[in-house]
């Protein structure tokens, strides 16, 4: 197969100044309702990026969990590499890609932790399993083996009972938004692409090139 020769003409929906918000947050959560509503795989996943005190970018998929005027949250093992990169950098960016919708938004801030009361609200809400899993698996960490894995879960299972505290090395990021894009799909490459940039208290709104 030859993968140059791949193309795709995007024609679902286009974006322009009168047609969407002025708030960037609304505009958001405009999108994401749709992405909910056309009942897409994983709407709620992003790409996250962090750099490491190295100056060498990684990046993994996560799960929106909290969405408010303060910013876009996650939550994850502290000691992963991400956590470990977000210590040494605290700022980072997200990227949504709904395949199905010829959307992406991009979003870039500073990073903060969550409150200890949302995490430990979040991690209550969790399937028991998972809770169980926060305390076993050492992300991002060399492990011998699924073995060794199954076995320190199945110990940790009978050891933690039905209703684990939530481990100190696990909770929540916020990160708080200094500037968002919008892109959707448009017929040539002559992509639509709004950028909205914090200036003071306010958001200045402008159109970049494809």
């Amino acid at each position: 197969m030859d993968i140059a020769a791949l193309r795709k003409s995007y024609e679902r929906d286009q974006l322009d100044e009168t047609a969407s918000d002025t708030d960037p947050l609304r505009q958001f959560q405009r999108w994401l309702d749709q992405a909910l509503a056309a009942q897409i795989p994983e709407p709620t996943a992003m790409t996250l990026a962090t750099v490491g005190a190295d100056g060498r970018p990684s990046t993994r998929v996560v799960l929106l969990k909290g969405l408010d005027e303060r910013g876009l949250a996650w939550y994850t093992n502290y000691d992963s590499r991400k956590g470990r990169e977000l210590a040494q950098q605290p700022a980072a960016a997200l990227q949504f890609h709904w395949v199905e919708l010829e959307r992406v938004v991009r979003i870039e801030g500073r990073v903060e932790k969550t409150t200890d009361a949302e995490s430990d609200a979040y991690y209550a809400s969790r399937p028991l399993g998972s809770r169980v899993g926060a305390w076993v698996s050492p992300q991002s960490q060399v492990i011998a083996s699924r073995a060794e894995l199954e076995q320190a879960t199945a110990r940790s299972t009978a050891q933690l009972g039905d209703n684990p505290p939530r481990p100190p090395h696990w909770g929540g990021y916020r990160l708080l938004p200094e500037c968002w894009e919008f892109w959707q799909g448009r017929r040539d490459r002559l992509h639509d692409r709004l950028r909205y940039r914090r200036q003071g208290g306010t958001w200045q709104r402008e159109r970049l090139a494809p």
